[in-house]
């Protein structure tokens, strides 16, 4: 093994233009390449764009490829590795564990990376879940938060689950030139509160789109007229825009208001959220990127991962179904005025995320050199004529 180059393969919702996950997957291999000579592959939604993006040597697209195509891409493997993300919910649980079941019947040891799960409400989706993990060997299971935790236990889950955190939050900014952001009409001359939204669909399924536009909207306004402040929109993915424009335009001080329209990496956006007095936002990655800066915020949580990080620094969690613009104005008056010893509260809790964060990359080492070793299944027993793709 220490004269071997270890393969490693890596599947997640990556390529896709989501800066979040693209920031996990830059901090998965920042530990991997900082602790072992791998060959890494990223089972990629966007090929060349993970190659682009990322240091690794191989990317291989899941959704082009049946199930005996990717056979042999798992075989090769001495581990694969599932995650990071929130990639265990109802609608997309059975295709993401797709790769997870050839692994176990390969006998390639598997690793759940830092994950966040839920809504799990369909049977079928459970199900999926306790077959691919309830197996021998067991994988080893690692999430990104409490609730995970209890959402997997109670599912029927019944290896051990290791509690880290999302990797990244190992992450380091990178300078973002003011001239860049002057260009887009950020005016650094005035307080500037950035504001993250984010669309409707699987992960999310109970959000009403038209009540958190004016919900966000109404925010934005009264941060305007209350503190003077302007407001930058930071979209996470591509559909952010659409989503930021339509809040933008249920605004009565439009004109306070900018949306980034360029491109920046994970570790730019990080810097930038260090040049915000106050943050609003639903997206996990846009709120941890504060965290890692020190800037208080507000959150919307939409989902339990967000819920899940609110937990981690003891912040207040108000479901997002029940929350109305009077509560929501009155939480971001109230973080407003205590900002700095919110910014404290922040910066205190963070390294203890950080060291949990460095954990998942322990465990998986650690796994490596437990379980690498000989695998004696055929190949042509494991194709299978019906074929699922991602």
């Amino acid at each position: 093994m220490a004269n071997e180059r270890i393969r490693i393969g890596i599947s997640g919702s990556y390529g896709g233009m989501n800066l979040g996950d693209e920031a996990i997957l830059e901090g998965i291999l920042g530990e991997l390449r900082a602790s072992i000579d791998a060959e890494i592959t990223v089972f990629s939604k966007n090929p060349s764009d993970t190659l682009a993006r990322h240091d690794v040597e191989r990317a291989v697209s899941p959704i082009s490829m049946t199930r005996r195509e990717m056979i042999p891409e798992i075989e090769r493997l001495d581990l694969f590795v599932l995650g990071g993300g929130g990639i265990l919910y109802d609608k997309d649980a059975e295709q993401y564990l797709r790769e997870v079941t050839i692994a176990n019947q390969l006998g390639v040891p598997v690793l759940l990376y830092a994950i966040s799960a839920g809504p799990l409400t369909t049977q079928a989706s459970r199900r999926a879940i306790r077959n691919a993990l309830n197996v021998s060997p067991p994988p080893v299971i690692t999430v990104r938060d409490r609730m995970g935790y209890r959402l997997l236990e109670d599912v029927g889950v019944l290896p051990d689950i290791h509690l880290t955190a999302d990797p990244a939050f190992l992450l380091e900014p990178e300078e973002l030139p003011l001239i860049a952001l002057q260009a887009e009409g950020v005016d650094f001359d005035q307080h500037l509160v950035g504001f993250s939204v984010r669309e409707p669909g699987p992960a999310a399924p109970d959000i009403n789109p038209e009540a958190y536009y004016a919900l966000l909207a109404n925010s934005a306004d009264f941060m305007v007229q209350r503190y003077d402040t302007n407001v930058v929109f930071v979209p996470m993915e591509k559909s952010d825009v659409q989503h930021s424009h339509a809040v933008v335009a249920h605004m009565q001080h439009s004109e306070r208001a900018e949306i980034l329209r360029r491109r920046y990496s994970p570790r730019q956006i990080i810097d930038l959220m260090g040049r915000f007095d106050f943050a609003v936002g639903m997206r996990l990655h846009f709120l941890i990127f504060a965290a890692l800066r020190g800037t208080p915020f507000a959150a919307l949580p939409y989902a339990s991962k967000v819920t899940g990080l609110l937990e981690d620094l003891e912040m207040p969690t108000p479901p997002l179904e029940s929350i109305g613009i009077g509560q929501l104005i009155a939480e971001i008056d109230r973080s407003w005025d205590t900002r700095a010893a919110l910014s404290a509260k922040i910066r205190e809790k963070v390294p203890r995320l950080r060291a949990r964060a460095r954990l998942t990359n322990e465990l998986l080492l650690r796994l490596i050199a437990e379980r690498r070793g000989t695998r004696g299944v055929s190949v042509e027993s494991l194709a299978q004529p019906a074929e699922q793709h991602h």
